[in-house]
């Protein structure tokens, strides 16, 4: 069985994973990391990383970008690997993730979706497919109408996915409304649609003569990521320094 803190543990993906581990046999959660503790957990909840004295296999960070440097001090500190879902990190943070990773297994991903992160790699085959026969490739995500950026980290990553498998060579669009120009063949359109409380949809478009070929992806509840999440430390327990994906994580199934 693989013993876990949760960083984060009484925000709302925190408690999400909370109540997945319940449900899980292979892995528990030993300890809580919060500020806030107005919430009973089964498990001891200490209000910074400094104060926790239990150990683990491994940390699920779910918090907030103020918390990190911190928490990656506490994990090479104790040599205890780290899942980092914490979004919206500085340059700056990514470098201390970096050096981190030198010293202790890190897991980073833009999304934790084993779905998402599945999709990723078809991107990269359907790319070199469809991009060379004169496909022209969009993608459209969806949020509900409280999510602060656009387009979203994922769609992003989607992507980076085509890119990288095309030797970045194409230029990524996020709007047309100040062009009059017909769409250039190198270039990836990115669309943003808030509204409701979608919980989030990505849809990638391969749009040739006569076809149009789609790849999508709908979250319906914010479990998806706290699934991934699980399993990304499952296998990041025992693992060596270094710097790991939710790829790795799928590659190992």
């Amino acid at each position: 069985m693989t013993k876990v803190i949760m960083h984060g543990c009484n925000g709302h993906m925190g408690q999400t994973i909370t109540k997945l581990c319940e449900n899980d046999k292979d892995i528990e959660i030993v300890a809580g990391i919060d500020f806030c503790d107005k919430i009973e957990n089964k498990y001891p909840v200490f209000k910074s990383v400094d104060e926790c004295d239990v150990k683990a296999d491994a940390i699920i960070d779910f918090s907030n970008a103020k918390a990190i440097d911190g928490l990656l001090e506490h994990c090479v500190k104790t040599q205890t690997p780290v899942v980092l879902c914490t979004t919206g990190l500085s340059d700056e943070q990514l470098e201390k993730v970096n050096e981190a990773s030198k010293k202790v297994a890190v897991l980073r991903s833009a999304n934790m979706s084993l779905g998402i992160n599945t999709i990723m790699e078809l991107l990269k085959k359907a790319a070199t497919v469809f991009a060379p026969a004169g496909f022209d490739m969009e993608i459209v995500e969806k949020h509900h109408n409280q999510k602060l950026d656009a387009p979203s980290g994922t769609a992003i990553a989607l992507a980076d996915s085509l890119n990288e498998a095309l030797d970045n060579k194409y230029e990524y669009i996020y709007d047309r409304s100040q062009r009059r120009e017909k769409r250039d063949a190198r270039e990836i359109g990115i669309s943003a649609v808030r509204g409701g409380n979608i919980v989030g949809e990505h849809e990638v478009f391969f749009a040739g003569i006569d076809e149009v070929i789609t790849i999508k992806h709908t979250a319906y509840s914010k479990g998806v990521f706290g699934k991934g999440a699980i399993e990304a430390a499952k296998f990041l327990a025992g693992k060596e320094a270094g710097s790991y994906d939710m790829a790795d994580v799928i590659a190992a199934k």
